[in-house]
Protein backbone atom coordinates (compact mmCIF):
# COMPACT_ATOMS: atom_id res chain seq x y z
CA UNK A 1 0.00 0.00 0.00
CA UNK A 2 2.90 2.39 -0.63
CA UNK A 3 0.69 4.52 -2.88
CA UNK A 4 -1.99 5.02 -0.22
CA UNK A 5 -2.80 8.46 1.15
CA UNK A 6 -3.30 9.15 4.84
CA UNK A 7 -5.74 11.97 5.59
CA UNK A 8 -5.11 12.66 9.25
CA UNK A 9 -7.66 14.99 10.80
CA UNK A 10 -5.86 18.01 12.24
CA UNK A 11 -3.25 18.12 9.45
CA UNK A 12 -2.24 21.43 7.94
CA UNK A 13 -3.58 22.24 4.48
CA UNK A 14 -1.55 24.01 1.81
CA UNK A 15 -2.57 25.68 -1.42
CA UNK A 16 -0.21 26.24 -4.33
CA UNK A 17 0.75 29.65 -2.92
CA UNK A 18 1.00 28.86 0.79
CA UNK A 19 -0.77 27.43 3.82
CA UNK A 20 -4.50 27.97 3.87
CA UNK A 21 -5.95 26.11 6.82
CA UNK A 22 -6.45 22.92 8.77
CA UNK A 23 -8.28 19.69 7.96
CA UNK A 24 -11.05 19.41 10.56
CA UNK A 25 -13.35 16.76 9.06
CA UNK A 26 -13.44 14.13 6.35
CA UNK A 27 -16.68 13.47 4.49
CA UNK A 28 -17.36 9.98 3.21
CA UNK A 29 -19.93 8.24 1.08
CA UNK A 30 -20.70 5.31 3.43
CA UNK A 31 -22.42 3.30 0.71
CA UNK A 32 -19.45 3.36 -1.67
CA UNK A 33 -16.86 3.49 1.16
CA UNK A 34 -15.36 6.47 -0.64
CA UNK A 35 -13.81 9.69 0.62
CA UNK A 36 -15.76 12.46 -1.07
CA UNK A 37 -14.89 15.80 0.52
CA UNK A 38 -12.59 17.47 3.02
CA UNK A 39 -13.72 20.22 5.38
CA UNK A 40 -10.98 22.80 5.83
CA UNK A 41 -11.03 25.70 8.27
CA UNK A 42 -8.89 28.64 7.09
CA UNK A 43 -6.19 30.09 9.32
CA UNK A 44 -7.11 33.26 11.13
CA UNK A 45 -10.74 33.83 10.25
CA UNK A 46 -13.24 32.81 7.63
CA UNK A 47 -15.79 30.13 6.93
CA UNK A 48 -14.94 26.45 6.65
CA UNK A 49 -14.85 25.16 3.08
CA UNK A 50 -16.07 21.94 1.51
CA UNK A 51 -13.24 20.75 -0.76
CA UNK A 52 -13.77 17.91 -3.27
CA UNK A 53 -11.20 15.21 -2.59
CA UNK A 54 -10.25 15.23 -6.28
CA UNK A 55 -8.63 18.62 -5.62
CA UNK A 56 -6.45 17.25 -2.81
CA UNK A 57 -3.34 15.18 -2.28
CA UNK A 58 -0.94 14.44 0.58
CA UNK A 59 2.73 15.43 0.79
CA UNK A 60 4.92 14.98 3.85
CA UNK A 61 1.94 14.61 6.16
CA UNK A 62 0.22 17.79 4.95
CA UNK A 63 -2.84 18.00 2.72
CA UNK A 64 -2.07 19.82 -0.54
CA UNK A 65 -4.75 21.41 -2.73
CA UNK A 66 -4.35 22.10 -6.44
CA UNK A 67 -5.58 25.68 -6.13
CA UNK A 68 -4.51 29.08 -4.87
CA UNK A 69 -5.68 30.52 -1.56
CA UNK A 70 -8.01 32.84 -3.43
CA UNK A 71 -9.54 29.89 -5.29
CA UNK A 72 -9.84 28.01 -1.98
CA UNK A 73 -11.89 30.87 -0.54
CA UNK A 74 -14.46 30.34 -3.31
CA UNK A 75 -15.17 26.69 -2.52
CA UNK A 76 -18.63 26.07 -1.12
CA UNK A 77 -18.99 26.77 2.59
CA UNK A 78 -19.32 23.68 4.77
CA UNK A 79 -21.80 25.34 7.12
CA UNK A 80 -23.98 28.27 6.19
CA UNK A 81 -25.49 30.58 8.81
CA UNK A 82 -28.95 32.07 8.34
CA UNK A 83 -30.24 34.93 10.49
CA UNK A 84 -34.00 34.56 10.52
CA UNK A 85 -36.46 37.07 11.87
CA UNK A 86 -39.31 35.92 14.06
CA UNK A 87 -41.91 36.36 11.33
CA UNK A 88 -40.11 33.80 9.16
CA UNK A 89 -39.74 31.06 11.73
CA UNK A 90 -41.54 31.34 15.04
CA UNK A 91 -45.15 30.94 14.01
CA UNK A 92 -44.36 27.44 12.77
CA UNK A 93 -42.20 26.59 15.78
CA UNK A 94 -44.40 27.82 18.65
CA UNK A 95 -47.75 28.71 17.14
CA UNK A 96 -47.38 32.45 17.79
CA UNK A 97 -46.97 35.33 15.40
CA UNK A 98 -43.51 36.86 15.10
CA UNK A 99 -44.56 40.10 16.76
CA UNK A 100 -45.84 38.14 19.78
CA UNK A 101 -42.44 36.63 20.64
CA UNK A 102 -39.58 38.31 22.47
CA UNK A 103 -36.30 36.87 23.69
CA UNK A 104 -35.05 37.13 27.26
CA UNK A 105 -32.90 40.25 27.63
CA UNK A 106 -29.16 39.69 27.96
CA UNK A 107 -27.58 41.43 30.95
CA UNK A 108 -24.09 39.93 30.74
CA UNK A 109 -22.45 43.27 29.95
CA UNK A 110 -24.73 45.51 32.00
CA UNK A 111 -25.85 45.97 35.61
CA UNK A 112 -27.53 43.06 37.37
CA UNK A 113 -30.59 45.18 38.15
CA UNK A 114 -31.90 48.64 37.17
CA UNK A 115 -30.73 51.62 39.19
CA UNK A 116 -33.06 53.05 41.87
CA UNK A 117 -35.97 54.87 40.34
CA UNK A 118 -35.43 53.46 36.84
CA UNK A 119 -37.66 50.93 35.14
CA UNK A 120 -36.36 47.57 33.93
CA UNK A 121 -35.12 47.48 30.31
CA UNK A 122 -37.44 46.29 27.59
CA UNK A 123 -36.98 42.68 26.39
CA UNK A 124 -34.81 42.56 23.29
CA UNK A 125 -36.06 41.24 19.99
CA UNK A 126 -33.37 38.99 18.51
CA UNK A 127 -33.16 36.95 15.31
CA UNK A 128 -32.98 33.18 15.38
CA UNK A 129 -29.77 31.69 14.02
CA UNK A 130 -30.14 28.60 11.86
CA UNK A 131 -27.10 26.57 10.77
CA UNK A 132 -27.48 24.78 7.44
CA UNK A 133 -25.19 21.79 6.99
CA UNK A 134 -23.74 21.89 3.48
CA UNK A 135 -22.51 18.28 3.40
CA UNK A 136 -24.11 16.62 0.35
CA UNK A 137 -27.07 14.34 0.95
CA UNK A 138 -26.02 10.74 1.53
CA UNK A 139 -22.52 11.65 2.75
CA UNK A 140 -21.35 11.52 6.36
CA UNK A 141 -19.03 13.94 8.12
CA UNK A 142 -16.39 12.38 10.40
CA UNK A 143 -14.51 14.46 12.96
CA UNK A 144 -11.38 13.49 14.82
CA UNK A 145 -12.26 12.00 18.19
CA UNK A 146 -15.51 10.30 17.17
CA UNK A 147 -16.03 7.05 19.03
CA UNK A 148 -15.08 3.69 17.54
CA UNK A 149 -16.81 0.56 18.84
CA UNK A 150 -15.71 -3.06 18.50
CA UNK A 151 -18.15 -5.95 18.96
CA UNK A 152 -17.17 -6.12 22.64
CA UNK A 153 -17.01 -2.44 23.55
CA UNK A 154 -15.51 0.94 22.77
CA UNK A 155 -11.93 0.83 21.50
CA UNK A 156 -10.95 4.42 20.87
CA UNK A 157 -11.48 7.40 18.61
CA UNK A 158 -11.09 8.24 14.93
CA UNK A 159 -7.81 9.84 13.87
CA UNK A 160 -8.24 9.82 10.09
CA UNK A 161 -8.59 7.72 6.97
CA UNK A 162 -6.33 5.92 4.51
CA UNK A 163 -7.54 6.01 0.91
CA UNK A 164 -6.53 4.55 -2.43
CA UNK A 165 -5.67 7.57 -4.63
CA UNK A 166 -6.78 5.71 -7.76
CA UNK A 167 -10.45 6.17 -6.90
CA UNK A 168 -10.48 7.72 -3.40
CA UNK A 169 -11.84 4.47 -1.92
CA UNK A 170 -11.38 4.31 1.85
CA UNK A 171 -9.17 1.32 2.69
CA UNK A 172 -8.65 1.83 6.43
CA UNK A 173 -9.94 3.86 9.37
CA UNK A 174 -7.14 5.16 11.60
CA UNK A 175 -7.47 5.11 15.39
CA UNK A 176 -5.91 7.46 17.90
CA UNK A 177 -3.18 5.87 19.94
CA UNK A 178 -4.59 4.59 23.21
CA UNK A 179 -3.88 2.42 26.20
CA UNK A 180 -4.77 -0.71 24.23
CA UNK A 181 -2.26 0.01 21.49
CA UNK A 182 0.58 1.88 23.17
CA UNK A 183 2.35 3.91 20.49
CA UNK A 184 1.17 1.72 17.65
CA UNK A 185 -1.06 3.44 15.10
CA UNK A 186 -3.94 1.08 14.39
CA UNK A 187 -5.58 0.99 10.96
CA UNK A 188 -8.83 -0.96 10.68
CA UNK A 189 -9.59 -2.38 7.20
CA UNK A 190 -12.76 -0.89 5.76
CA UNK A 191 -14.10 -4.39 5.10
CA UNK A 192 -14.27 -4.82 8.89
CA UNK A 193 -16.16 -1.57 9.40
CA UNK A 194 -19.89 -1.85 9.84
CA UNK A 195 -21.82 1.38 10.20
CA UNK A 196 -20.37 4.89 9.91
CA UNK A 197 -22.41 7.76 11.32
CA UNK A 198 -21.62 11.28 12.51
CA UNK A 199 -21.56 9.95 16.09
CA UNK A 200 -19.56 6.74 15.86
CA UNK A 201 -17.92 4.05 13.76
CA UNK A 202 -18.87 0.42 14.33
CA UNK A 203 -16.29 -2.32 13.70
CA UNK A 204 -17.09 -6.00 13.21
CA UNK A 205 -14.03 -7.15 15.16
CA UNK A 206 -13.25 -7.81 18.81
CA UNK A 207 -10.71 -5.74 20.76
CA UNK A 208 -8.27 -8.66 20.65
CA UNK A 209 -8.62 -9.01 16.87
CA UNK A 210 -8.00 -5.30 16.41
CA UNK A 211 -4.95 -5.39 18.66
CA UNK A 212 -3.45 -8.10 16.42
CA UNK A 213 -3.99 -6.23 13.15
CA UNK A 214 -0.80 -5.78 11.10
CA UNK A 215 0.74 -2.36 10.60
CA UNK A 216 -0.10 -0.51 7.39
CA UNK A 217 2.66 1.00 5.27
CA UNK A 218 1.46 4.32 3.91
CA UNK A 219 4.75 5.45 2.36
CA UNK A 220 7.13 8.17 3.41
CA UNK A 221 5.76 10.80 1.06
CA UNK A 222 2.13 10.46 2.15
Amino acid sequence: MTAARKYEIGSSVRCSDGECGELVCVVVDPVADRLAHLIVVPHGSGQSRLVPVERAGVEGGAVVLDCTRDEFSHFETAVRTHFMNAEDEEEDRYGYRGDEIMAWPYFGLGPARPAMGLSAPEPVLTPWIELEDRVPVGEVRIRRGERVHATDGRIGHVRGLIVDPADETVTHVLLDEGHLWGHKQVAIPIVAVGKITEEEVEVRLTKHEIKDLPAVDVGAGN
